[in-house]
This record gives C-alpha cells, sequence and structure tokens, in this order.
C-alpha cells in the first residue's frame, strides 16, 4: 500500500514538472496563426459546448417573432456582430480571418435562442467574443436572439432592408457628426 502511495506521488511530482516545463518555455504557441492540437480544440469545444448547455437550459423564452423586437435585433447585430459573424452576401470582413478558433457564419447557420442569448450575454473566455451583458439589457440581448432566428436564409437585399429599417443603437457612440452608423455601412 505504501509503494502504490509513493508511486501514484511520484507520477504527480511528475506530471507537475512536465506541464511546469510546457508552460515555463513556452512549448505551447498562444498565436491565433496557428491552431490548436486536435486534442486541446476538442476539448474546449466540449468544455464550451457544456458550459453554456448547463447554464442556458432552463432560461425562459420570450416571444422571438414580435416583429419591433427582431427590428430592434437588426440594428443591434448590423452594429456589433457583423465584423465576425458575417451578414448575407459577405464572404468575409477584415477583422475575421485573424480570429481563433472562427467565429460561426450566423447569417448560414441557425443558433438554439437559450444557448445565443447566453453567449451573447456572458461572452466566451479564450475566444474574440464579448460579454455584452455589461452593456446591454436582457431585452436588448433578446431582440439580437430574436433577429438571429430569422437570419438564416436571409437574401442580401432582405437584411439590407431590415437593416435600414431597424432604431438606431442608443448604447453604441455616435459618430463626430452625431449620425449612427451600423457596421454595414447602411444607417437607418
Amino acid at each position: 500500500m505504501k509503494k502504490r502511495f509513493i508511486a501514484a506521488v511520484l507520477i504527480f511530482a511528475v506530471l507537475i514538472a512536465g506541464a511546469t516545463g510546457l508552460v515555463w518555455f513556452g512549448a505551447y504557441n498562444v498565436g491565433a496563426d496557428e491552431p490548436h492540437w486536435p486534442i486541446t480544440y476538442a476539448l474546449m469545444q466540449t468544455i464550451r459546448n457544456r458550459s453554456i448547455a448547463v447554464r442556458a437550459e432552463d432560461l425562459p423564452i420570450p416571444n422571438l417573432n414580435d416583429p419591433k423586437v427582431v427590428l430592434k435585433g437588426a440594428g443591434q447585430y448590423a452594429a456589433m456582430c457583423t465584423g465576425c459573424h458575417l451578414a448575407p452576401g459577405m464572404r468575409d470582413s477584415e477583422i475575421r480571418p485573424g480570429l481563433y478558433p472562427q467565429p460561426p457564419d450566423l447569417s448560414r447557420q441557425r443558433v438554439d435562442p437559450r444557448v445565443a442569448f447566453w453567449a451573447i450575454k456572458h461572452g466566451i473566455k479564450m475566444s474574440a467574443m464579448p460579454a455584452w451583458g455589461f452593456s446591454h439589457d436582457d431585452a436588448t440581448i433578446w431582440s439580437m436572439v430574436a433577429f438571429l432566428q430569422k437570419l438564416p436564409g436571409m437574401t442580401p437585399a432582405q437584411y439590407k432592408a431590415i437593416v435600414a429599417k431597424a432604431p438606431p443603437d442608443e448604447d453604441m457612440d455616435m459618430d463626430m457628426s452625431g449620425d449612427h452608423d451600423h457596421a454595414s455601412g447602411d444607417k437607418p
């Protein structure tokens, strides 16, 4: 029994020393231009997906079909999300190629409303996804979720039309002339 305990302690000490060496000597490249090791990527995806699922599963979903709510969400999405998550007709953006992991193209894929709300509100560590809950209330975040439910399959013309009608994002800064500017270049 005593030999097993000593062996376990030695194995643990070797693992700790090895991990410390990897960290100290910079063996793992944290640069966003080099992908994670496959095992690291798989582990991080699983941790992210399970973490969000557990925290989002009991969120009550409000009415996401109210046209005014969807319209408000369109303006929010255009102002805050298209640089990373794109819009219909966008193939890429200036910032997106440099992000790792790549953010999902939300103009092409559906997202679960609870998962979307949680990710928008709380952000995702070690990614470019900010926690918008610091600057936006829950109603505003749910408006973005409502818009995300309509976004996949939308044509570029439909997208531009809804963004043009969207109310300005009062939480975003105004440009020097006082006009509200959406990321797409379209002003409401």
